[in-house]
C-alpha cells in the first residue's frame, strides 16, 4: 500500500522539474494506459479504481479511490487510472534512411501541439521528430495525452537545431521549411530524404534555421483564413509527403 509520501511524490510529477529530476513522467486514462502497456514502456507504479482495474485486468495496480485518483492526475475526467512511467534514456539522433521524412519543430511552446504533431507523424509512418531545446517538454502531461499514444511510438530528439539540420543537409537530406511565403508543396516535387521544418504558429521559423536557406513550402491558401496552426500545417503537408511517395 502506498503512504501519503507516496502519493505525494505522484502528485508531483506535474511538475516539469519533478519529471525531469526524477526520469518519470505520468500516462493518464484507460485509452492510454493501455496504449502504454502495449508498448512495453517500463511502468513504476499503476494506481486504479476498483472498477477500472477489473475492466483492465490490472493485476498489478493499487487500487485507490476515485478521490483520489483525481488528486493524482491533472485531467478533468478520466483519471480512473493512473500510471507512473520511466521516461527513456535520450539517444543521439542517427542519419536520415534513404527514403525516410523526419519532421522538425522549431520553438512550439503549446504541449497539445507537439502531442498532435506525433499523432500527426505516427499517421503517416514517421519514426522521429527532431526539436529544439525550446521548445515543450514530450512528457508534459498535456502532450503525452494529445498525442493519444504516438509518444511510445514517435521517438522525440531535442537537439541544437540548426547545427543537426546543417550536418544533415551537408550528408544529403533535403530541408523544407513552412512558411506562408513559400512555393505551394502542391507544385513540387518533394525528394527524399527530407526533413520537414514547422515553427510557432505566432513566430515561424527562427533565424538561425531560416539563415540555413532550406526550400520554403506552404500549404496554398483557397480562403480568407489568417494562418494554420503547426499540426493543422504539418499534416497537411506530410499528406502531400505521402501523396507523391505512392503516387505512380
Amino acid at each position: 500500500m502506498s503512504t501519503k509520501a507516496d502519493l505525494k511524490f505522484v502528485r508531483s510529477l506535474h511538475q516539469k522539474k519533478v519529471r525531469e529530476a526524477e526520469g518519470l513522467f505520468l500516462v493518464q486514462g484507460p485509452k492510454l494506459v493501455g496504449e502504454l502497456l502495449a508498448s512495453g514502456w517500463p511502468v513504476r507504479s499503476l494506481y486504479a479504481t476498483a472498477d477500472m482495474a477489473a475492466q483492465l485486468r490490472l493485476n498489478d495496480a493499487e487500487v485507490l479511490p476515485a478521490h483520489e485518483l483525481d488528486r493524482l492526475g491533472t485531467l478533468e475526467n478520466g483519471n480512473s487510472v493512473v500510471a507512473v512511467v520511466e521516461r527513456p534514456s535520450p539517444s543521439s539522433f542517427a542519419p536520415l534512411g534513404t527514403d525516410e521524412l523526419v519532421l522538425a519543430l522549431d520553438g512550439v511552446a503549446d504541449p497539445g501541439n507537439l502531442g498532435t504533431v506525433l499523432r500527426i507523424a505516427d499517421w503517416f509512418g514517421i519514426a522521429r521528430v527532431l526539436c529544439d531545446r525550446a521548445s515543450v517538454e514530450v512528457f508534459n502531461p498535456k502532450c503525452v495525452q494529445a498525442s493519444m499514444g504516438a509518444v511510445f511510438r514517435v521517438a522525440v530528439h531535442y537537439v541544437d537545431l540548426a547545427g543537426v539540420l546543417e550536418r544533415e543537409r551537408a550528408a544529403g537530406a533535403t530541408l523544407y521549411i513552412a512558411s506562408m511565403e513559400g512555393r505551394s508543396a502542391f507544385d513540387l516535387q518533394l525528394r527524399r530524404p527530407a526533413i520537414l521544418v514547422l515553427g510557432s504558429e505566432s513566430h515561424g521559423v527562427s533565424a538561425p534555421v531560416r539563415a540555413l536557406r532550406g526550400e520554403t513550402i506552404s500549404v496554398p491558401r483557397v480562403g480568407a483564413a489568417e494562418s494554420l496552426n503547426v499540426a493543422m500545417a504539418a499534416s497537411a503537408l506530410c499528406m502531400e509527403f505521402t501523396r507523391q511517395r505512392t503516387t505512380p
